[in-house]
């Protein structure tokens, strides 16, 4: 028996919720509930990135001295984090519920998904640590009170860190994109070892399983 086109996206759109939301405080949309802004759920016709070449400089590089606002308060030192890894992961902006997206924001390859993403972490938070992870961050160009709403909405165990010049993207040249206006930094994560980067996660496809790819990267490289 054949499988229509609307049955077919019915149910890949209702694996991707499940995966989103797969040990998560964060529940799926409920049934009616606008997709465009129901941001911890994915659209199954989102654009997949493709791989241009932006992030292959990166590995080896000493991360620069730089200083950026933490959502717990304190400032984090790039070039200080410490003895071991760091995964400090890069994303474009989260969006608050009830908000609508930036004009065109599913059409961007890599551009949805920071609300799954941002969960996915929290998820794996302990078992990163106990992968080797020595912390987690996360790094976007937004204010910090607008990150400090997201932490606690979502109940997130790590701090984030705000760049709202953009100073990591010019010291590393790191990709970004335009979306309304805006400059933003394209999805990537880093893995920090004693002040170096070490590996490069990009482009990076499904967001909200890209904490499990970390995760297993972790476990394959063992300090």
């Amino acid at each position: 028996m054949r499988i229509s086109e609307p049955a077919r996206r019915a149910v890949l759109i209702a694996h991707l919720e499940e995966a989103a939301h797969r040990n998560s405080r964060v529940s799926p949309a409920t049934e009616g509930e606008d997709p465009m802004t129901d941001y911890a759920s994915l659209p199954a016709d989102l654009p997949v990135p493709e791989d241009d070449g932006a992030a292959t400089h990166l590995p080896g590089r000493k991360v620069p001295h730089l200083e950026f606002q933490g959502t717990g308060g304190a400032t984090i030192r790039l070039d200080a984090l410490g003895a071991g890894r760091t995964v400090l992961y890069i994303y474009p902006l989260t969006s608050r519920p009830g908000t609508d997206l930036l004009d065109g924001w599913d059409s961007i390859p890599g551009a949805r998904g920071c609300t799954p993403e941002a969960c996915g972490f929290r998820d794996h938070h302990q078992d990163l640590l106990a992968a080797g992870a020595t912390g987690v961050f996360g790094l976007s160009s937004q204010d910090t009170d607008y990150q400090r709403e997201v932490v606690e909405r979502l109940h997130l165990p790590f701090q984030m860190l705000s760049d709202p010049a953009r100073s990591l993207a010019r010291a590393l040249d790191l990709p970004t994109f335009v979306a309304g206006g805006r400059t933003l930094y394209k999805r990537l994560t880093l893995i920090i070892r004693d002040d170096v980067i070490e590996h490069v996660f990009y482009p990076i496809f499904p967001p909200n399983e890209h904490a499990g790819q970390v995760l297993t990267w972790l476990r394959d490289q063992p300090l």
